[in-house]
């Protein structure tokens, strides 16, 4: 897990001293998108670290891995649980970005794509650190997981009710302007996803 952990960091180190070129973390999360370069690189590095943060976090909870799953090798070694919750969240992301570029192609809205994926880089930037500092307070310090469990539900509710909001209210505007395809998008592309991650690996 530590070793996760560091990946995650030198991976932010990277994409702070390089593809930011020495920027601030002020100047980075305040910086507009007109001024900003290299937001495709840094959305994707930040994607990766959220996904490798929270399945250290949640592989813990997930009760068994799936037959069909275990049975399956590569290279002779199968999936773990942080492996498969590691291969689901994949999926997960992959499935959604995907899935809302081609929603803003398909409604004419492309070019505020990229304004979407830069914008939401600053919101999962800040999450991942908060991903981070619970992993290590839960594999470091002496705590009741079943209650955590509960606490983190909270919290993930949270944070998805947020995210939310900050994605409707963001003065970028970052989704569309009418609101049936607001709505659209929070369903389809926010709230089925998730409900799909939570049957792969709960159920």
């Amino acid at each position: 897990m530590i070793f996760i952990l560091l990946g995650c960091i030198f991976l932010y180190v990277f994409m702070m001293n390089i593809i930011e070129r020495d920027a601030s973390l002020k100047d980075f999360l305040l910086q507009k998108y007109f001024d900003a370069s290299n937001n495709l690189p840094s959305w994707i590095i930040t994607s990766c670290v959220i996904t490798l943060a929270l399945s250290v976090l949640i592989s813990q909870y997930i009760p068994i891995v799936p037959k069909y799953i275990a049975d399956l090798q590569l290279f002779g070694y199968q999936l773990n649980k942080f492996g498969y919750t590691l291969l689901a969240i994949v999926f997960f992301y992959v499935t959604r970005s995907a899935l809302g570029f081609l929603f803003y192609q398909s409604i004419g809205d492309g070019k505020k794509w990229s304004i979407f994926y830069f914008t939401s880089t600053k919101f999962y930037f800040i999450l991942s650190f908060l991903l981070i500092i619970l992993c290590v307070a839960h594999y470091y310090f002496p705590i009741d997981r079943n209650k955590m469990f509960l606490y983190y539900f909270f919290f993930f509710s949270f944070v998805f009710v947020f995210k939310v909001f900050f994605y409707l209210f963001h003065k970028n505007k970052i989704l569309p302007e009418k609101w049936y395809y607001k709505f659209l998008y929070i369903c389809t592309l926010q709230i089925a996803p998730l409900l799909l991650l939570w049957k792969l690996l709960f159920f």
